[in-house]
């Protein structure tokens, strides 16, 4: 099964990444391994993490406030936010 992300959450991917950055060196870094690591848990257990809304589904990022929001396709997953958990909820809700 392979990852595609939706544009706006490959932006978002991208910001978090360079914000956490500028906070510490390396912190981005240690962010954008976490964000693999729960996609990696989202493929290896497609249909365990809980819904939201409609198909989408949330696997938890550890260390960090977020979430991977996405939706099971049949050969592929689609990465529909990479959310922050505190902020703008359901602000997603038009990407699907």
């Amino acid at each position: 099964m392979k990852v595609v992300f939706h544009p706006d959450a490959e932006a978002e991917f991208q910001e978090a990444i360079e914000y956490y950055e500028e906070r510490q060196e390396n912190l981005g870094h240690d962010f954008a391994l976490e964000i693999h690591s729960a996609i990696q848990r989202a493929l290896d257990f497609p249909e365990t993490w809980p819904t939201l809304r409609g198909e989408v589904r949330r696997s938890l990022v550890h260390r960090f406030p977020f979430g991977i929001l996405y939706h099971i396709e049949p050969k592929e997953i689609i990465i529909v936010a990479v959310a922050h958990l505190s902020r703008r909820p359901g602000y997603w809700r038009g990407r699907i």
